[in-house]
């Protein structure tokens, strides 16, 4: 040992050297060590291009929505013109849109359609992606990959088998074409809802479930107390998708409300802004507009919990 008689300690470095090590010259303060590479020339001209990628792909989406912008705030002459940018900007075109036809109930029609349609797909989506995600049952994976086959599906192909059911529904045996009772009957939940809250729930750990048996709780209630609150953003998902969904249906409530003015939605009331041989171009650009404010609020209400529910579903087989 060292503290033993005996032994000899090292000598103690001399203070000269320290001295002269201290004097050389002080040490840019932030400056890498020296032996680490700096950035390489063609990781840099890499990145760059992918900017610029970026910028331009961005480019091609916001045009479209600028020049609708900017129709709505043209008069009709100028709105068949070439010019990107209105001569004498005005607000005209959003009076006329608000004050033609039945506006606000088309928009108050649409909030409803789309509130209802959403709280029950949440409700069900969840409900149900739980179950394929944690319960042990016959069949489940056959059940499952023909709910997903739903999606190869196009609306126009169950035409005529939804509007044969909403005739005569089956067991009440009741009309419910012309009813927003039929509607929702034909949204009630989708494939894609589904899909998202059953692979969102298999990332979550088995802990929880079972912490949550040891305390007696049953499927249920796991799903409700533990489950649920943890998959909020699979939920923000489900429900920027479900709600943009909705707001923008033109096919089926054109198909169930059969042309009463009194149910019809946003983009059903758009539409009226074009007949056969005219077209209102302000006007109708001047409604689109007004129709995106409420999906872009909740989009950046809910970005962060949307981008997040749909990585983490699809990490997970």
């Amino acid at each position: 040992m060292a503290d033993e008689p005996g032994h000899d300690l090292p000598p103690a470095p001399p203070v000269a050297a320290a001295q002269q090590l201290a004097a050389e010259g002080e040490v840019a303060i932030g400056a890498p060590p020296a032996g680490i590479p700096g950035q390489e020339r063609s990781e840099r001209v890499r990145r760059v291009i992918v900017y610029v990628l970026l910028f331009f792909v961005s480019l091609l989406f916001f045009i479209p929505f600028f020049w609708s912008v900017t129709t709505s705030l043209k008069t009709l002459p100028e709105s068949v013109g070439f010019d990107l940018l209105p001569d004498n900007p005005s607000i005209r075109a959003y009076r006329s849109a608000l004050s033609a036809y039945d506006f606000d109930r088309y928009f108050l029609n649409s909030v409803f359609l789309a509130s209802v349609v959403t709280l029950s797909t949440l409700f069900l989506a969840s409900l149900g992606g739980y179950a394929f995600a944690r319960l042990r049952f016959p069949g489940r994976e056959v059940l499952f990959f023909l709910v997903l086959a739903t999606l190869m599906i196009p609306n126009e192909l169950r035409l005529v088998p939804v509007f044969q059911m909403l005739i005569d529904f089956p067991v009440a045996h009741v009309n419910l074409l012309g009813t927003y009772q039929g509607y929702f009957v034909i949204n009630l939940v989708t494939a894609t809802s589904l899909f998202l809250m059953r692979q969102y729930f298999l990332t979550i750990p088995k802990d929880y479930e079972e912490a949550a048996k040891l305390d007696g709780a049953g499927y249920f209630k796991t799903y409700w107390r533990v489950m649920l609150p943890l998959a909020g953003p699979a939920l923000a998902a489900v429900t920027i998708l479900t709600f943009q969904g909705t707001w923008n249906d033109f096919f089926w409530p054109l198909i169930i409300f059969l042309g009463d003015e009194t149910k019809y939605t946003l983009p059903l009331g758009i539409f009226q802004f074009r007949t056969q041989f005219y077209t209102q171009w302000p006007e109708l650009m001047a409604a689109s507009v007004i129709a995106i404010v409420p999906i872009a609020l909740i989009y950046v209400f809910f970005q962060r919990y949307f981008v997040a529910g749909v990585t983490a579903a699809g990490v997970k087989g």
